[in-house]
């Protein structure tokens, strides 16, 4: 009796640390994510790219193709927002974010940005992963 009893403890804190470690991976992915919407919204597109990791093995996915690494993605959004009027004010909706694996998620959403020549709005699909200890997009897909 006290073999399963132990065991029960054990199995109920291995579920509370998985559900506290997730809660935490949540809210710093989270916070990767505003930091993000910060930096656009003030016209720091070397700060928005901070989510990004710093890799050629970056992926990015839009309705023009498929962009490979950080710089080229840089490049493509520097040549897409050329100035604070084309970035405008960003905003996001979170519709989802799943764990699936220890050290990556996806995040499903919405973008909305909020702009003087126009809004544009879509829809996008990160893959987060833990790199070296933070969070970092690495495939992002939008439209």
């Amino acid at each position: 009796m006290k073999k399963i009893l132990v065991i029960a403890c054990f199995l109920t804190l291995c579920i509370c640390n998985a559900q506290s470690s997730k809660k935490a991976d949540i809210k710093a992915i989270e916070t990767v994510l505003k930091k993000q919407r910060i930096a656009w919204s003030k016209g720091d597109l070397e700060g928005f790219m901070k989510g990004y990791w710093k890799s050629d093995s970056l992926k990015f996915y839009s309705t023009s193709g498929l962009t490979s690494g950080w710089h080229d993605t840089f490049e493509k959004y520097e040549k897409g927002y050329p100035s604070l009027d084309d970035m405008g004010t960003l905003n996001f909706i979170l519709n989802d974010i799943t764990k699936i694996s220890d050290n990556a998620y996806y995040v499903m959403g919405e973008f909305h940005l909020k702009r003087k020549i126009g809004n544009a709005n879509g829809i996008f699909m990160l893959i987060f992963k833990k790199i070296n200890g933070e969070w970092k997009i690495i495939a992002d897909t939008s439209c």
